[in-house]
């Protein structure tokens, strides 16, 4: 595999100790014989280039759970860049390893000691404004603050797949199908399967189930509610925009992917015991 020697570091911006995590990482990284560049915070506390004026680099590290893996994937497009995360979390369900093997995963990143997995992505077009979101996870409309359940029509190219009285709806990838569509009782589905899963949040029928269709179509959300109703667009669990009554998202499989940094043969079927059963304790 290709040697990774420019690495940009994405760090948890809300964990006490992360600081001193992502001074090791650089003690290891710098010690395989990589340059490193950081987030700005990160940066100026560590006397590190800044990645954000980085010309490119070769791979991404992040150092936190899940979410800092997710925030780090619009770097990791930006830059085409492949993406490892160390896991500072509780479960870490798509981070490659623990920090006990932080010295070790510098040492294969440098020496070329590893795999890629590559990740399909969604993208999603709020109508109104044209501005587009990349997610490794899902995409997400929901009430919020909202007390009332709202409405909202959905559509799979020209088919109406149905009309939701709900929380709200979530649009998952493969990999995130073991996140909040999981939890809203959507179904685990490998990441090799090149497929969409549509799961609604807590629906006022019981006649409403998740609903799983190929990664070649374009699905199309309308909010049928009041336009004063006030909705909530999350992409990857980050708060986006706050949509009207009226307003469409539309929701296709990106023509970006992103590579995941794999260290040793990763089996899904196993993991996914581990994790879950990790998280419900």
């Amino acid at each position: 595999m290709e040697i990774l020697r420019r690495i940009g570091l994405i760090v948890h911006g809300g964990r006490t100790d992360a600081p001193a995590y992502a001074r090791r990482a650089v003690e290891a990284l710098r010690g395989a014989g990589a340059q490193v560049w950081a987030e700005r915070e990160t940066a100026t506390r560590l006397e590190l280039p800044v990645l954000e004026d980085a010309e490119g680099v070769d791979a991404l590290l992040s150092l936190g759970g899940d979410g800092t893996l997710l925030r780090a994937v619009q770097q990791a497009v930006r830059f085409h860049a492949p993406l490892m995360g160390i896991n500072l979390g509780r479960v870490g369900f798509l981070t490659e390893t623990e920090p006990e093997r932080m010295e070790e995963a510098a040492r294969a990143l440098v020496e070329g000691r590893y795999t890629l997995e590559e990740r399909s992505l969604l993208c999603a077009r709020r109508a109104r404004t044209e501005a587009s979101f990349l997610a490794l996870n899902d995409v997400v409309v929901s009430r919020g603050g909202y007390a009332r359940l709202i409405n909202l029509e959905a559509w799979s190219g020209e088919e109406l797949v149905g009309h939701y009285v709900a929380d709200g709806l979530v649009v998952a990838t493969p990999t995130g199908s073991t996140g909040y569509s999981l939890s809203a009782g959507g179904p685990v589905i490998h990441p090799a399967v090149d497929c969409m899963v549509m799961t609604p949040i807590c629906a006022h029928s019981l006649q409403h189930r998740p609903v799983v269709m190929p990664g070649s179509e374009h699905i199309r959300l309308t909010l049928m509610c009041e336009e004063e109703t006030a909705v909530v667009l999350q992409v990857d669990g980050q708060t986006q925009c706050m949509l009207q009554g009226g307003e469409t998202i539309l929701i296709h499989k990106a023509a970006e992917t992103v590579r995941l940094v794999r260290l040793s043969p990763r089996r899904f079927f196993p993991l996914v015991r581990e994790k879950l059963t990790e998280w419900s304790r």
